[in-house]
């Protein structure tokens, strides 16, 4: 008969969040444009775009839960979905790639025709940087410590040890949060601007990128525990928790490189906030 499953894979029904979405980002994306040209009304087609987004996440998210937890996600429907999480992660490692790429060309090859720069790096602008060893340094910590406990999270999920689950998912939360306070301290504290030169142009663009990431990480994780206080995840099927816990480690090792090439290596020689 037609409407027998005789396969391991789920077949989507029509849904309207995809077209939802689609308008939505239009609309952020238009508003941007608006706001960056002062333009009138621009606040509240920006505003539309943004709800519109918030919408689409929480109504096509919650379909996806309401799919895994009815058994839809098969073992071959989470093979899948570990090759697009994968897939993902990637592409934002080449995202972070171009901002690396952007650093060592204006590192290693400073202009020597603008005043700004100077031929030298840091730019001749730059007249101070921040410590590597103060405030970076201690975020870095922050984010190791998290990694432990997200990992922490996964073992004890995989043990069907839930409290251990919830705990190590608290711990990695509140050091999200900790990093993101720490961050926006910095930037506060941070001895140049934004713009003007290309050290800081590219410091503020590849680490705020960063902090940006590791806020969505932070919000995956806090889905993940309220998932986990509503009975969701099993040892065998907790793809959703996986999948954050990988984009955690990833944010993690973006760090580094950010930590050691941009704080440590590009700050070399230069005088210290």
């Amino acid at each position: 008969m037609a409407g027998n499953v005789n396969h391991d894979y789920h077949i989507l029904d029509p849904d309207i969040w995809p077209l939802v979405g689609a308008f939505s980002g239009l609309t952020f994306t238009s508003g941007m444009v608006l706001y960056m040209h002062d333009m009138a009304n621009a606040w509240l087609v920006l505003g539309l775009g943004i709800a519109g987004l918030i919408a689409t996440f929480w109504g096509w998210f919650s379909k996806v839960v309401n799919e895994a937890e009815r058994g839809d996600h098969t073992p071959v429907v989470q093979l899948h979905m570990r090759y697009g999480m994968i897939l993902f992660i990637a592409s934002e490692v080449m995202f972070f790639v171009g901002w690396f790429w952007s650093w060592f060309d204006f590192a290693l090859f400073p202009s020597e025709l603008s005043e700004v720069v100077g031929g030298v790096w840091p730019p001749a602008a730059i007249e101070e940087v921040l410590n590597p060893f103060d405030l970076p340094l201690l975020n870095t910590l922050i984010l190791l410590c998290s990694g432990t406990t997200v990992t922490w999270a996964h073992h004890s999920l995989l043990n069907g040890d839930r409290e251990g689950l919830k705990k190590g998912l608290w711990a990695t939360i509140l050091l999200g949060a900790l990093f993101t306070f720490v961050q926006v301290y910095e930037y506060g504290v941070a001895p140049f601007a934004f713009g003007g030169n290309t050290y800081s142009s590219a410091f503020y663009m590849a680490t705020g990128f960063h902090g940006f990431h590791v806020l969505i990480g932070t919000i995956f994780l806090i889905v993940c525990l309220a998932r986990t206080y509503k009975g969701h995840f099993t040892p065998r099927q907790h793809f959703g928790f996986e999948a954050a816990a990988w984009y955690w480690h990833f944010v993690d090792v973006v760090w580094l490189f950010l930590f050691i090439v941009v704080y440590v290596w590009g700050g070399w020689g230069a005088e210290y906030h």
